[in-house]
């Protein structure tokens, strides 16, 4: 367990560094409307898509030890379920099985999971969305959600909401992404390219989507197998673009298989080799919590980027708007000394300067100045500054050097933002704290970000423990909890 108490050590500390320095700057200047560790304080999250018949629930049952998901050939749920641990059960319990249930109403309005932003997807999507709370030790550092079955013909009238827009949302979100094929229909299904050409790499990164072709023991022997397999490969090269073949793993249930009635015989009996590809895939997916904590790494590093520079935007408009007010006062200043020599020539042309007292011509030319000084500041500075204000809002490029690809990809993600937090503050911000801001968040995310990938290194060498319950029969497990271990201090 140790390893797994650093790694939540480890997990609480980057929240900190969100919660306590990322968000406070990313309200204040419009950044984000919420914080930005709503969506991530959570427990990490598989997300489980495939087509109706590929095994998904069957899949999830087997990983979880009980009869949690209803199984069959034919579509058996149109459900989007998040299944999560219940730790209020006594851990000595013995018996999985669903301890609670919440329909999608009052998971979507609950501020203790981070789901808030998928009820823009409206009522049907919330009649299609439901948590179930199970008692099973696989859970416990993760939540598996289970998707409706992809099909062929469907629509949104169909379903009432648009499924890719909730695949993509739940994507983002998800630190690992598991698509199931079957040996019946091997990439063939249309919701299925859509998928993965469009929906996923938008919302994703590549590295976080597992393939997965599940039920192989209905192949009838190893080179039936093998065609299945190269279909396979040849349609996601076709689905996803790509030219090198990503790796597939190889899977199915031993007792959905027996209770099929596929009893072992010469033509099947390579199942027995692929033991190991079951048990990958079950410590992949129980490995989703260090994924937990490269995501919290990469969004870390990327909100931080993104907030500083969106900063060093709000700095430069500053400045430029600070600058172009002392060159329009000065030049009001310059045209009110010509004026008040244009007044003192107009005097002496006239005669009136000789009726004067010299002090009197001194008061009327400076009066003339101070009057000229003020007009100038109230109608035509204001006037010009609103027109320069527009202007930096409009073509706010020049708010920041752009000289790199990975800067101009920066500022394209806050530059709108940006636009939109001058418009509405209208420009009128604190420089200095502003400055502070920057300062501060720059370097409280450099040590941050540098001192968690050396944590990764560190992680990445402590070894997976003996203990752990996934090398254990299932479902008979025993946890002792160790002291907890300190993580190192971020910032």
């Amino acid at each position: 367990m140790y390893r797994e108490n650093y790694i939540d050590a480890l997990r609480q500390e980057l929240l900190d560094l969100v919660e306590g320095h990322l968000t406070p700057t990313a309200l204040k200047y419009g950044y984000s409307e919420v914080p930005l560790e709503v969506n991530i304080k959570w427990r990490p999250q598989v997300l489980v898509l495939g087509n109706y018949s590929s095994g998904k629930s069957t899949l999830i049952n087997d990983l979880l030890g009980a009869e949690v998901q209803k199984t069959g050939q034919a579509p058996t749920d149109d459900s989007f379920t998040v299944i999560t641990y219940d730790d209020t059960v006594d851990e000595e319990e013995t018996h999985i099985r669903i301890t609670e249930e919440r329909d999608g109403k009052v998971l979507l309005n609950d501020p203790e999971f981070p789901f808030d932003s998928l009820k823009k997807h409206g009522e049907r999507f919330a009649a299609h969305f439901r948590m179930k709370k199970v008692n099973a030790p696989f859970l416990r550092n993760l939540a598996i959600i289970d998707t409706p079955g992809m099909l062929d013909s469907i629509t949104e009238r169909d379903r009432g909401y648009d499924y890719q827009q909730v695949i993509g949302d739940l994507a983002h979100v998800a630190d690992l992404v598991l698509v199931l094929f079957d040996p019946h229909k091997a990439g063939t299904i249309r919701e299925a390219h859509e998928s993965l050409r469009d929906t996923l790499p938008a919302h994703t990164f590549e590295d976080r989507i597992i393939f997965v072709l599940n039920r192989i023991d209905e192949c009838t022997s190893l080179l039936d197998l093998l065609q299945v397999y190269g279909t396979l490969c040849w349609n996601l090269s076709q689905m996803t673009g790509r030219k090198d073949i990503p790796n597939i793993h190889l899977t199915y249930s031993p007792g959905a298989a027996k209770g099929q009635g596929h009893q072992a015989n010469t033509a099947n009996q390579y199942l027995t080799l692929l033991g190991n590809q079951r048990e990958s895939l079950k410590r992949l997916i129980l490995d989703a919590a260090r994924y937990r904590l490269d995501h919290l790494a990469s969004f870390v590093e990327a909100h931080g980027e993104r907030l500083t520079h969106m900063l060093e935007g709000l700095i430069s408009y500053r400045k430029k708007m600070r600058a172009f007010r002392v060159k329009s006062h000065l030049l009001g200043l310059l045209l009110g000394v010509a004026a008040a020599g244009a007044v003192f020539l107009g005097l002496n042309v006239t005669g009136i300067a000789g009726a004067l007292e010299p002090v009197m011509t001194a008061v009327v030319c400076g009066g003339a100045a101070v009057l000229f000084w003020v007009l100038w500041a109230y109608i035509f500075v204001r006037h010009l500054g609103r027109h320069k204000h527009r202007k930096l809002m409009d073509d706010n490029d020049d708010l920041t050097p752009l000289n790199n690809q990975a800067r101009r990809d920066t500022w394209g993600s806050v530059k709108e933002r940006t636009a939109a937090f001058l418009k509405s503050s209208k420009g009128q911000f604190a420089l200095n704290e502003a400055k502070g801001h920057h300062q501060h968040l720059t370097k409280a995310c450099a040590q941050g970000t540098r001192e968690v990938r050396e944590a990764l290194k560190e992680l990445a060498a402590i070894p997976p423990d003996e203990d752990h319950f996934f090398e254990k029969p299932f479902p008979n497990m025993q946890f002792d909890e160790p002291a907890k271990p300190i993580a190192p201090k971020l910032v």
